[in-house]
């Protein structure tokens, strides 16, 4: 497995500060992963934890925070917020299919669909691999993905949006393309203004519910829960997402 399968794969987030102004305001996964704790502080890991959406909030609440992220843009830009608020987050720059942390937790997250990340099925087993050797025996790992919905996915989409980045206004056209061989979505953008015109792309993996089972079978954990959202509604076949409550056996 090579890490340019993720270094590759990371022009979205080019600009840290643009990505949080955008997700700022969204809090159902930090809502759900509140509840989960239930106010009982203790040493928990997040797994591709950005710019901090949710590791500096649950270090403000008590609890000892590990946050790791690939891209070490968007983790400087947590680092910044977090010394702004006078918090001790953990945070490094790490590949999360070889972690290696100080501790064992009993609980580990991961939000914002960055399972998706993870294109193949070896990168997808070494995710696991990796996260069993830092979780304690029936420990959590909650995480979601996007649900593969083929009348969404088989079409290929093509739509233009206008946007306005730091006073410039760009015209933006994004295509989507999903390959059925590799499951694997590709979303390109296209940024023209007056004065530029500029690219950026992601690929992303879709994984079915049936085989999200056996992943986790195969590697030791046991579905506790999957929902539909992280406001915990029913998963059904048109639910836009699958949000895993897993543990380790």
């Amino acid at each position: 497995m090579s890490t340019k399968e993720f270094s590759d794969n990371l022009s979205k987030y080019a600009d840290p500060h643009e990505y949080d102004e955008t997700y700022k305001g969204y809090t159902a996964d930090l809502e759900f992963i509140q509840a989960h704790l239930a106010g009982n502080h203790q040493s928990i890991i997040e797994l591709a934890c950005g710019t901090g959406r949710l590791a500096i909030p649950l270090a403000k609440q008590g609890h000892i925070v590990y946050g790791v992220d690939i891209d070490s843009g968007m983790l400087n830009y947590a680092q910044e917020k977090a010394d702004s608020e006078g918090l001790n987050v953990h945070l490094s720059v790490q590949d999360c299919t070889r972690l290696n942390l100080p501790i064992q937790s009993n609980f580990i997250y991961m939000t914002g669909n960055s399972f998706q990340h993870f294109l193949t099925n070896k990168s997808q087993d070494a995710l696991f691999e990796s996260v069993k050797q830092h979780l304690n025996p029936n420990g959590d790992f909650i995480f979601d993905t996007r649900n593969p919905i083929l009348s969404e996915l088989t079409n290929s989409e093509v739509y233009d949006e206008v946007l306005v980045k730091n006073g410039e206004v760009f015209h933006v056209t994004n295509r989507d393309v999903y390959n059925p061989l590799t499951q694997l979505l590709t979303c390109t953008s296209t940024y023209s203004s007056s004065n530029t015109t500029y690219k950026d792309s992601i690929q992303l993996r879709y994984t079915y519910p049936l085989e999200l089972q056996r992943l986790l079978n195969q590697h030791g954990f046991e579905l506790v829960h999957l929902y539909g959202s992280w406001n915990k509604e029913p998963f059904a076949a048109d639910s836009v997402s699958m949000v895993v409550h897993a543990r380790l056996k």
